[in-house]
């Protein structure tokens, strides 16, 4: 049965190559909408993807080489972190918003919760330089690159030259990224016909699409905007969200909207990680008053009773996707360092 579901899974995607010293597929559902990345100038190859991987798990990009991508961004939690409602850095540092969940990237135009990246390729920029995460300097990271036994190798595959440069070493990472495509949930085979819902997931369906799908518009699941949704001020941690990047008042407390998809891996939820559990979330929009503010976003409280929370929830846990949070080629890549090394030494 699991060999049937994955074959006719597959004939529902749509695949992509792009040109390169080895071509490589890109795969994603039909119903998906179109992609907003551009390969043009990231030409995505397999090599390129592997260099990514193995810098997206190397501490070596922090300053004191003590935290990697994956400390905050772990593939069993979809690329997310529970261990704590906010991201932690190197020393310990505490930063100010929850990690967010790392997938269907090539769908987004802007990244982090206040939208304060416009470029997939820039992106890691952010969390290399931020004093509370890595605490680095590309420049450094590029230093400790070339000076490395391992990555001259890793680069000369995938670029042709052993030389590591920050252009490179970014669009390296944002390839790996690419690569994370969740689209194999329960919800992936209805879409496909080739699964269907209990009656109460459907009954959740029904009331997904009448709340909820305006802002989290399926299939991916977010419009991925930004919306007010009436959560009370931390005033420990003054954040005030979109508006500390536009400085416009509609903007402020507007966080992006993220993805429904893989909630039972990636709590605690909200930008500061407030919530624990999906029914404390569906308490908040349930019982909101909104008041007199323009920039919310739900304008009223959802009229949802107990049975109807439960229905929902039951539907949004047909948007887990198990088998790409398992996916064994996303995880730590052991083999690829070691054949980098092996390598290394078979020059010598």
């Amino acid at each position: 049965m699991r060999i049937r579901f994955i074959t006719v899974l597959f004939v529902a995607f749509v695949g992509y190559a792009f040109t390169g010293e080895k071509l490589m597929e890109w795969m994603y559902p039909r119903y998906f909408p179109v992609r907003v990345y551009s390969f043009t100038d990231n030409e995505l190859t397999q090599e390129k993807v592997n260099v990514g991987r193995m810098l997206f798990y190397d501490p070596i990009l922090s300053k004191d080489q003590t935290i990697s991508c994956a400390d905050c961004h772990s593939p069993y939690n979809a690329f997310a972190h529970t261990d704590h409602d906010l991201s932690h850095g190197i020393h310990d540092s505490i930063g100010t918003r929850n990690a967010p969940a790392l997938f269907n990237l090539a769908w987004q135009n802007s990244f982090m919760w206040d939208g304060a990246i416009a470029n997939l390729d820039m992106q890691a920029l952010a969390p290399l330089s931020h004093p509370a995460e890595m605490d680095e300097d590309l420049a450094n990271v590029v230093k400790k690159l070339n000076e490395s036994s391992t990555y001259p190798n890793a680069f000369y595959a995938a670029w042709g030259d052993r030389q590591v440069t920050g252009e490179h070493l970014l669009k390296a990472i944002a390839q790996f990224q690419l690569t994370l495509v969740s689209a194999t949930a329960k919800y992936d085979a209805v879409k496909s016909n080739t699964a269907t819902f209990t009656p109460q997931e459907e009954a959740g369906y029904a009331l997904f699409q009448n709340h909820c799908n305006s802002c989290h518009t399926e299939p991916l699941f977010s419009n991925y905007g930004y919306a007010n949704n009436g959560l009370a001020k931390d005033t420990t941690l003054n954040d005030m969200g979109r508006y500390g990047i536009t400085e416009k008042a509609e903007d402020r407390f507007k966080f992006k909207i993220p993805s429904l998809r893989n909630l039972s891996y990636t709590y605690p939820y909200m930008h500061d990680g407030r919530f624990d559990k999906l029914h404390e979330v569906l308490n908040h929009y349930t019982h909101l008053q909104p008041g007199d503010s323009p920039e919310l976003a739900l304008k009223t409280a959802l009229p949802l009773s107990s049975k109807d929370k439960a229905d929902l929830i039951a539907f949004l846990l047909t948007l887990n996707d198990p088998s790409f949070v398992f996916d064994p080629k996303n995880k730590y890549p052991h083999d690829l360092f070691s054949k980098n090394q092996e390598s290394k030494q078979t020059k010598k």
